[in-house]
């Protein structure tokens, strides 16, 4: 640590600690035990500062029959395991489970001088933490590191102007923190305007086309020649039962038309439902899990034999254009296949072949994802504990059609907005470095003397540690005294 100014003291965590209070688990075999009002604080409540509630809550007869203990209000509670260097304090008595400790700072502190102290630590505490699957730090190297000691004055002139700029800098983060949903509905405004022909309408003005009409009369046509090779798909339900529901349709311009995902489609269906074998190489197995809105990400795919794979219909093998949905659990993200590498599908993730449409896949990619469809593949949904959607019910999803030309100018302008978003995206991820970097060199200052000035009046900080000694010293005494009372209470009634 470098030096201080005159008038602080370097000393140990443990010299201004009185003690150190860990907890324990209620048994989890007695689930009436997690029942109760009582609060019980674990790791999962580390993501704030100061708690008003915490997740679980227990009973008495919990706290009598474990080793929790009951951690007065607005004590400071630190992580140990998991989550170190986070240190927290709650507005209300809670008892803490064994991976926390309650740090009962001497009464001559002041105690949010330490808790923003702690705070400064972080790093530094969570770089000490050892382990291989889930690091933790022992108490010999939370008491054992250096503790700069400020006068008392002088501690409480650094809490208040903490107090006063970190607020700003909380107000900086929640402002920064609302950006990611602005964007998002930007996203979607922009999306609704796409499909619903609005973000092309000067353009529409200026630009003669043909119109929606021919470009569905064409894919029918191309799309009947190709079930020629597949007749079988002829009888495919997500083929035949495709009509419009009419309930969902919205205003489009006069020249666009309405279709539908089983007529653009030659085939909606959905991977296997057998169980496939898992290899270390091979071929790539997408689910759910690995299709979001957008993109179809083979990166962290699992995989399957070629055995496997080459045994598999051409239901379950999507190709490049194609559309793949998430059918079960998060249902309805959309992405078109962009890749020419072998995959399959499971269950989960359907597939819209389109592989005689005309249309511009990148504009059906922003239909499946617009607010439009995502309404109705919400409103089809079934399942209570985990949702499915029906190919059947998807395939009469209605699509916007407009001419050619302005299904590439709708791509060109949407890309360009999206481009636009993703930019304030990636200033938006600096921002909220340089606001961290700023939480914490702020703290930095503090604990250095350099975020307040010195007063020469103030009592050195060696005079407050030696009352912060005096008093532990007799704190100790006097719990000392009160075992031995309770001691030689209990053998008088042993003897009685």
């Amino acid at each position: 640590m470098s030096a201080l100014p005159k008038g602080w003291e370097i000393t140990l965590l443990n010299q201004v600690v009185d003690k150190i209070v860990g907890g324990g688990t209620p048994s989890k075999s007695i689930p009436s035990y997690y029942e109760g009002s009582i609060p019980w604080m674990t790791v999962k409540d580390m993501n704030k500062s100061f708690l008003t509630d915490t997740i679980d809550h227990i009973t008495q007869s919990a706290v009598d029959n474990s080793s929790t203990n009951i951690i007065p209000a607005g004590t400071p509670i630190i992580a140990t395991r998991m989550s170190l260097g986070k240190i927290v304090r709650a507005s209300f008595d809670s008892a803490i489970n064994q991976d926390l400790k309650a740090l009962f700072v001497n009464n001559e502190m002041n105690a949010h001088y330490f808790e923003y102290w702690y705070r400064s630590q972080g790093m530094n505490i969570e770089s000490l933490g050892t382990g291989t699957t889930v690091k933790g730090v022992r108490l010999e190297v939370i008491n054992g590191l250096q503790f700069p000691l400020a006068p008392l004055a002088e501690q409480q002139r650094i809490v208040a102007k903490l107090d006063e700029v970190l607020a700003q800098v909380d107000s900086i983060k929640a402002r920064l923190d609302s950006i990611p949903a602005i964007l998002k509905r930007f996203r979607q405004s922009v999306l609704a305007s796409a499909v619903s022909g609005k973000l092309t309408e000067d353009w529409r003005k200026q630009n003669l086309t043909h119109s929606g009409a021919s470009v569905i009369e064409t894919d029918a046509s191309r799309k009947e020649e190709m079930l020629t090779e597949f007749p079988e798909l002829k009888n495919k339900k997500s083929t035949l039962q495709s009509d419009i529901e009419q309930g969902y349709l919205f205003d489009i311009p006069a020249s666009w038309c309405f279709s539908s995902w089983g007529k653009i489609s030659e085939w909606i269906t959905y991977g296997f439902t057998r169980p496939m074998p898992k290899s270390e190489s091979g071929i790539k197995l997408l689910t759910a899990k690995d299709v979001s809105y957008f993109c179809a990400n083979t990166d962290l795919a699992g995989y399957t034999t070629i055995e496997a794979f080459e045994s598999l219909s051409d239901k379950d093998r999507p190709k490049n254009g194609d559309l793949l949905i998430t059918k079960d659990g998060t249902i309805g993200r959309a992405a078109i296949v962009r890749t020419t590498e072998k995959f399959c599908i499971n269950q989960s993730v359907a597939v819209c072949w389109l592989r005689s449409t005309i249309m511009n896949r990148s504009y059906l990619e922003y239909v499946a994802n617009s607010p439009y469809s995502q309404a109705f593949v919400k409103d089809k949904a079934s399942g209570v504990a985990v949702q499915h959607l029906s190919i059947i019910d998807f395939a009469q999803c209605p699509v916007p059609v407009p001419p050619l030309e302005e299904q590439k100018e709708i791509v060109r302008l949407v890309d360009q907005y999206f481009a636009f978003a993703d930019t304030i995206e990636t200033q938006l991820d600096k921002a909220r470095a340089r606001v961290d970097n700023l939480t914490q060199s702020i703290l930095a200052k503090a604990f250095r003397g350099e975020l307040v000035p010195q007063d020469p009046n103030d009592e050195p900080a060696d005079q407050l540690l030696e009352r912060i000694k005096a008093a532990k010293a007799e704190a100790d005494k006097l719990a000392k005294a009160a075992k031995k009372a309770e001691a030689a209470k209990k053998r008088a009634a042993k003897a009685k």
